[in-house]
Parts: structure tokens; C-alpha cells; sequence
């Protein structure tokens, strides 16, 4: 039997009202099933943010539905957002969005102490997931000490530390150098081997088909899907 991480069915979302709403997305309806990576691409402007944001539990839709692991989404509250945020979805930002102050292996242990972990569990894990993605010997290096690969690394493990089924990917290689992307995407599609499910946000047509699968967003619509040739 398919489990589907993502269920989206005829979402539509509109920004502002009367003469200036603008219709963002326009019944999208999208399934992700577990273990795939999906590459989300469009242009600027075709609703594929706004979509992430959807997913991602970072905005609301304003029809159809949603389902998340098994989760009904629509109607939940904002504190409910935040609790299924953490426990379902790791995100892997453009820009890292690591906490300068904090060294790669406080920024990693974070999202299990907000969680209410206590420091010695949390720290175990946050070092053994920085193993994994080959830093350990930089776990006490502050962002700035790091270079951009670096970076997103330290981002990629605080995504995998809570065992979130979903990992949300917004433009993952957008700050870094072609080889640097590259070798991110390489460890993405290990994840991918090892059974995590992948959405991966991007406007790049050669980085989209790095994943399994690639959905077409325009004029904020789904116009196509196809399979990437890449294994």
C-alpha cells in the first residue's frame, strides 16, 4: 500500500482583495509518496513559493485540502501548525538560517532542546548527525568559521535530527558555487537511498532534474510532470 507524505488537492490561494487580489495558486492538487525526491520548478512569480509555504505549514491555503503524514491540515491552529512543523517537516534553507552566535553543534541540538530534550541527549544526537554529514570535526565552529557547503550541512543535519518524515528543500544550492551544489545534491539524493522523502524548491531546470521526479509550476498551476533521467 502507497504512503503518501503529501496530499494536496485543489488548493487555491489569493493575496490581498477586490481589484488588487491576486490569485497566487489556482486548485493545485499534488501527492508526494514516501521515499520519493520531487523537484518543485518554476520560474519567479509561478506560485512554487507560495506552494512551498503551503507545505511547509508556513502559510494557509484558502481552499482544498491538505494532508500531512496522515494529518488533516486544514482548520488546525496556529500552535498545532508549530507542533507539526517540528515533528513532521526538516527545512533546508537558501540562506542556512544558522544562528551566528551558536557553534554547528548547538545550531543542530536546537531543535531538540525547543522540543524539550534535555542538553546531554541532545547534544549526542546533534554530534552524531553531524558525523553523518562528515563535520563532526567542526562541531565547534561557529557559522562565519564555516564555508557556504559547510554551512548547508550544518542546515541538512538540523533538518534530519528530529527524524521528520518530510524534508522541505527551498533553493538548497542558490548561495553556493556550482561543485558545492553538486556535492549538496549528491547527499540529498544519499538521504533519498537511505528512505527520506524529499521536496526540493528550486527555478534551475539542472538542478530540479537531480531528483526522482519533476513538477512544473506556471501562472500558478501544476502544467506538467514528468521523470527525471537521472537515477
Amino acid at each position: 500500500m502507497t504512503t503518501l507524505v503529501i496530499e494536496i488537492s485543489n488548493v487555491s490561494k489569493s493575496y490581498g482583495k477586490g481589484e488588487s487580489k491576486l490569485t497566487v495558486l489556482k486548485e493545485v492538487s499534488l501527492t508526494v509518496e514516501q521515499g520519493e525526491f520531487v523537484a518543485i520548478l518554476g520560474p519567479s512569480g509561478s506560485g512554487k513559493t507560495t506552494l512551498m509555504n503551503i507545505i511547509g505549514l508556513i502559510d494557509t491555503l484558502d481552499s482544498g485540502s491538505y494532508h500531512l503524514d496522515g494529518v488533516d491540515i486544514n482548520n488546525q491552529s496556529e500552535k498545532d501548525y508549530a507542533k507539526i512543523r517540528n515533528e513532521k517537516i526538516g527545512f533546508v534553507f537558501q540562506k542556512f538560517n544558522l544562528i551566528s552566535k551558536y557553534t554547528a553543534l548547538y545550531n543542530v541540538a536546537l531543535p531538540l532542546l525547543l522540543h524539550g530534550e534535555n542538553y546531554k541527549t541532545a547534544k549526542k544526537k546533534a554530534m552524531q548527525t553531524l558525523h553523518r554529514v562528515g563535520l563532526s570535526e567542526r562541531s565547534h565552529h561557529r557559522p562565519n568559521e564555516l564555508s557556504g557547503g559547510q554551512q548547508q550541512r550544518v542546515a541538512i543535519a538540523r533538518a534530519l535530527i528530529g527524524e521528520c518524515p518530510l524534508i522541505l528543500a527551498d533553493e538548497p544550492t542558490g548561495a553556493l558555487d556550482q561543485k558545492t551544489g553538486i556535492e549538496v545534491l549528491d547527499f540529498f539524493r544519499e538521504l533519498n537511498r537511505e528512505g527520506k522523502t524529499i521536496v526540493m524548491i528550486t527555478h534551475d531546470p539542472s538542478i530540479a532534474s537531480r531528483a526522482q521526479r519533476v513538477v512544473h509550476v506556471q501562472d500558478g498551476k501544476i502544467i506538467q510532470k514528468r521523470e527525471s533521467v537521472v537515477q
